[in-house]
């Protein structure tokens, strides 16, 4: 009878225990004691797979946020069945109102090996919330301090992987070159203090680690964080609540743990668009993928703890968008090639969108491709003197036909050098448009 109690209380204990590890909704490895993710590198931003319920997904790892976010749901919903609903609001960057949202519990997620069969997640109905246009690649949400909490994890920026360690067994290498410095967290987001030296003075920032932004630095102009006197107006991305907009600039210096950048990018987001990040006390700013991506990082949430090394984008220019132009992919259009097999060739381009030339059908091929199209246009940008309007799609840039690029290529072509000649072909309202203009450098 003692032995059958004793067996009972056992089995009571480990089931009390088990409960509270699912309750508690920790990632854990499901083979060994650590485990290698390769990601893709997107416009300085991380991209992993995800599996959430059994469903095959692309999220962007951003420590800037604390619970998973899911992105345009309503196209997602076949897929993607999620557990225990109820409707929220959520509240972001952004001059608009905070958006609704459903809250689901007790959903599976399994990144790699790590898995969490009790996990939060938001689901987001509004579809212009959706990174996938603006990167060019399925993006189906964000994951951020669930996943983190519960490991050390090396982002090696380098060679494209992330990997997640149990911390228990966990040993750092010996390494003379890093540095390391504390994390402090607000709201399950971690700050760090770095130094910025604006119009030759030096100033202390508290600074969010914002691996979901693009940029380098983000700094909140106040009585001693002043705008440079050189400075455009510029749109700087999009918040849960909204377009952000605010001015760039170029910094004198940036130091952090003993690295020093210098003349690299920031910029001053409006106060109206960051009223809610601003509430957090002493926060000056966000450090993002602009500057992350020049170090491979080791991040030590259980220990409050992050671990640099300079990589070799460290020493790489910061460059801005010289052309005024922001890009989205929107939708698809049709687009028709010579067919080879029909023996018939042509004496001009090979591809040539639908409706520019006259010829017989029976010498082409028809596929569907990726329409980019002008959702921002800086005002007194050289895009915007030549003649481009918001919603003008691009068909060939600088000669060559416009599907035969990455959403990232033809951004890249931007960036590049001041006095560089840009030549499109742009669709207007089915009228073709031949348009050109030379890359700019404001600052």
């Amino acid at each position: 009878m003692i032995c059958k109690l004793k067996r009972y209380l056992i089995f009571i204990f480990c089931s009390v225990i088990c409960f509270q590890s699912l309750a508690q909704g920790n990632f854990v490895l499901r083979k060994g004691d650590k485990d290698r993710i390769s990601f893709k590198l997107i416009h300085n931003l991380i991209v992993i797979p995800v599996q959430i319920n059994g469903a095959e997904l692309s999220f962007l790892l951003d420590t800037g946020i604390s619970k998973p976010i899911i992105f345009n749901f309503f196209n997602l919903s076949e897929d993607l069945q999620i557990n225990q609903t109820e409707r929220i609001f959520l509240r972001g960057l952004g001059e608009g109102d905070p958006v609704e949202a459903l809250k689901s519990r007790n959903n599976v997620f399994k990144i790699g090996e790590a898995i969490n069969v009790n996990q939060d997640l938001y689901a987001i109905f509004d579809p212009s919330l959706n990174f996938a246009p603006r990167l060019g690649v399925p993006i189906h949400g964000i994951i951020g301090y669930d996943l983190l909490k519960d490991f050390v994890v090396e982002i090696n920026y380098t060679n494209n992987y992330i990997k997640l360690h149990d911390p228990e067994s966990y040993k750092a290498k010996q390494c003379n070159k890093c540095k390391s410095l504390n994390i402090e967290f607000h709201n399950k987001k971690p700050y760090i203090i770095g130094s910025v030296s604006i119009n030759g003075e030096n100033k202390q920032v508290k600074l969010l680690i914002d691996s979901g932004g693009s940029d380098a630095l983000w700094l909140f102009e106040d009585e001693e964080i002043i705008i440079p006197n050189k400075y455009f107006e510029d749109f700087l991305g999009r918040g849960l609540s909204g377009s952000v907009y605010g001015k760039r600039s170029k910094l004198d210096k940036f130091s952090l743990a003993g690295f020093e950048l210098k003349k690299i990018n920031v910029a001053f987001p409006d106060s109206s668009s960051i009223s809610h990040a601003k509430k957090i006390k002493d926060r000056n700013g966000s450090l993002s993928g602009g500057i992350l991506k020049r170090f491979n990082i080791i991040l030590d949430y259980p220990n409050n703890k992050i671990t640099l090394r300079k990589n070799s984008n460290f020493s790489h220019p910061f460059y801005n968008n010289k052309s005024g132009i922001t890009l989205e992919h929107n939708g698809v259009r049709i687009i028709r090639e010579v067919d080879r097999s029909s023996g018939i060739t042509r004496f001009n381009s090979e591809s040539e969108s639908v409706g520019s030339v006259n010829v017989f059908a029976s010498s082409y091929k028809y596929s569907l491709a990726s329409a980019f199209t002008i959702v921002e246009l800086r005002e007194n940008s050289p895009a915007k003197k030549a003649g481009l309007q918001l919603g003008d799609v691009i068909l060939v840039v600088n000669n060559k036909e416009v599907h035969l690029y990455s959403l990232q290529e033809v951004i890249q072509m931007f960036y590049g050098e001041n006095g560089k000649r840009i030549s499109l072909l742009i669709d207007r309202r089915g009228v073709q448009l031949k348009i050109n203009f030379r890359l700019e450098n404001l600052l």
